[in-house]
């Protein structure tokens, strides 16, 4: 959480940035990602190893801001909840004011729970309601739960409330800040499970800004130990740079004297294609009016991190390639196999040329479109295995044993188009290290179908494994329903076949779909055998797309893989360079008692585009993880096959094609 050392101030992160931290001191191993969700709210998840003694705690902590600071006298003032779900091991609430005063900053704050210690004054909560007053012991359960359910009745209570503060300093010429902080927090829960007391409540640090992007922290705690913290930040508003500058468009799209085989030199199609593809962009049809004043291009986008960008290139390569008669362009825009949308420019050197305010001013998006008939078809897609090879590395988080066991495997993809709709898929892993097998945590406890606590045996039994084997087939009918159809290997534990359909007005933020599909069980060793178990999965599916800081809306209805049934709900926040953050839950007929620890499926889901995780030129390329504190075996769907094709098109959606101030002359 943004602060000090281990208190939090009022202070957030520019909105949208994605924080990575490690930390470790003599009594605990932290980790954490912190999500700066909107302008004035923070969201955090932490998982923590007692070094004392052997236990780790998942907490979650919010944090809001109430006042902005100004220039003069006001201060920046927040609330937060800490560790708000679940056993409240950290369990704290706090209002917390921060004031800049030159280089540096003081903060001051109150606290309830840990961070109250052994308390300063009355609650004053408590002449509201006698039940402020009173606190449930800590890590102690109530009975029948099982963790998972919001901490309500203890927030903000306890007979006292404390008093925490601290400043911090950043030299003008260095890359350093300077902290100390008053953290009255006595660390019963330690103490309890036989840890040190604490000596003084007194900390102090320097935080070396080694890049951008990257925090290293050493602080002295308490007077008796050492701490250390590394910390990474993610702009995920950061636009990349424009790519090809437009300036360079007319040199560098000039027509090779030497066209590959099969190409034209003589026809505009075919250089309009073989430019594009060697651009990282696509053309797939074309049609041609009959007066040859409009064409229809149906477009694809292999390399350009936004959509934008594509288009510019691709209006700059229409005008440079097509027929001097033409005027007005029409881009069916296809993204993974569907056509969402039709964007209707003017050909900007038509006449006496159009401006960028001209363009914007004439320009129109429509649905996507199917050309029943084209003229012009590319081909090159088809009869060709494209490959890749690939060293990776897969993870599980949050065992109670070992937070985080891992293997490290070769992974070979590879795909073959059997026409502009359909295609086979492969992917295949090839371990050479892995420490799966050490996990004490083979057999499920479950009391459902083991459709995913089976999990240990699929990594361990199935170290080198087939993981996914499909044929696929992706379009759209009409304007606006997506459809997709896939059978095979579907994913680690299941194979099976099934189906989804999407109906998305173009310009619509409401979309709804359905999916359905009939999954058997692999066998844990990853090849072609299959279990016993089967189960027919699928569900209806309803989309918001908001204006709230971009953020997406969607629940899913119907039956899961352990044949329970119930809802998820999930919202991702989506912006146009590709990056993605969100939240689910599930809820299900399954009684928190029979689901086990943590009551419901919930988790986190990332997606970021690994030009920004490596500084390296911008493409499509992302890495996307999703993140369970617990895996169950409730409310579990298909690894990628249920209400899939909503976030698979998102990135073209009607909003991401801004004309100014990215469009090419």
């Amino acid at each position: 959480t943004t602060g000090l050392i281990d208190i939090p101030t009022a202070r957030m992160r520019s909105d949208g940035t994605l924080t990575f931290t490690a930390g470790y001191d003599q009594r605990h191993r932290q980790f954490a990602i912190t999500y700066q969700a909107t302008p004035w709210l923070e969201a955090t998840y932490r998982y923590t190893g007692f070094t004392e003694f052997d236990l780790w705690d998942r907490n979650y902590e919010v944090k809001i801001r109430l006042i902005e600071e100004d220039d003069f006298f006001l201060p920046s003032v927040a609330v937060g909840i800490r560790d708000m779900v679940g056993t409240g091991v950290f369990g704290s609430e706090y209002f917390v004011a921060s004031k800049r005063v030159g280089n540096f900053d003081a903060t001051l704050g109150v606290g309830w729970g840990r961070l109250a210690g052994h308390g300063v004054f009355k609650n004053p909560l408590s002449w509201l309601s006698d039940g402020f007053a009173v606190r449930q012991p800590l890590f102690s359960q109530r009975e029948g739960d099982f963790g998972g359910d919001l901490s309500l009745g203890d927030f903000f209570s306890g007979p006292k409330v404390g008093v925490f503060g601290g400043v911090s300093y950043k030299p003008p010429s260095l890359p350093l800040t300077v902290v100390a902080e008053y953290n009255p927090d006595f660390y019963a829960r330690n103490r309890l499970g036989g840890g040190r007391q604490v000596s003084i409540p007194f900390s102090a640090g320097v935080t070396w800004h080694a890049r951008d992007n990257v925090d290293i922290a050493i602080s002295a705690q308490h007077g008796d130990e050492l701490a250390v913290r590394f910390t990474s930040y993610f702009d995920g508003l950061a636009e990349p740079a424009k790519q090809l500058p437009p300036e360079v468009i007319s040199s560098y799209y000039l027509p090779q004297d030497k066209f590959p085989s099969g190409y034209r030199k003589s026809r505009w199609f075919d250089r309009l294609v073989f430019d594009a593809e060697r651009t990282g962009l696509l053309v797939l049809e074309a049609n041609l009016s009959a007066d040859q004043s409009q064409v229809e291009l149906v477009i694809g986008n292999a390399d350009f991190q936004l959509w934008n960008d594509a288009l510019s290139h691709h209006i700059a390569l229409a005008d440079l390639h097509l027929p001097a008669t033409v005027e007005t362009l029409y881009f069916v825009v296809e993204e993974s196999g569907h056509r969402v949308a039709t964007v209707i420019v003017p050909r900007p050197s038509y006449g006496l040329g159009i401006d960028d305010q001209e363009m914007l001013a004439r320009s129109r998006m429509l649905s996507g479109r199917t050309l029943d008939d084209p003229q012009y078809q590319t081909s090159f897609v088809t009869g060709k295995i494209n490959t890749a090879v690939n060293l990776r590395t897969r993870f599980q988080f949050f065992d109670p044993d070992d937070p985080a066991r891992y293997q490290l495997y070769v992974g070979f993809d590879s795909e073959y188009a059997l026409s502009n709709h359909w295609s086979i898929k492969s992917s295949l892993a090839f371990n050479i290290e892995q420490n799966f097998d050490e996990s004490r945590r083979r057999e499920s406890d479950s009391v459902l179908p083991p459709v995913r606590t089976d999990v240990v045996k699929y990594l361990d039994d199935g170290a080198t494994r087939i993981e996914t084997l499909i044929i696929e087939g992706r379009n759209t009918l009409g304007s606006n329903l997506h459809y997709r159809v896939f059978g095979g290997v579907l994913e680690q534990m299941f194979s099976g076949a099934g189906g989804e359909v999407l109906y998305w007005p173009s310009q619509s933020r409401i979309a709804v779909g359905a999916s359905l599909a009939y999954a058997k069980q692999r066998e844990y060793e990853g090849g072609f055998g299959l279990r016993d178990y089967d189960a027919v999965t699928g569900f209806v599916s309803a989309y918001y797309a908001s204006e709230f800081y971009n953020y997406d809306f969607g629940v899913h209805v119907g039956q899961y893989l352990a044949k329970d049934k119930g809802a998820t709900f999930e919202v991702r926040r989506t912006f146009r360079n590709g990056w993605q953050v969100g939240l689910w839950a599930t809820f299900t007929d399954v009684s928190a008692e029979d689901f086990g620890e943590g009551s419901f499926d919930k988790g986190m889901f990332f997606q970021i585009p690994l030009s920004s995780l490596f500084n390296s030129a911008p493409s499509r390329s992302m890495f996307s993880s999703g993140l369970r504190p617990i895996q169950r075996d409730g409310g579990q769907r298909l690894d990628g096959y249920a209400g899939q094709i909503f976030w698979d098109v998102r990135s073209a959606r009607y909003d991401s094609f801004v004309f100014e101030p990215r469009m090419a002359p």
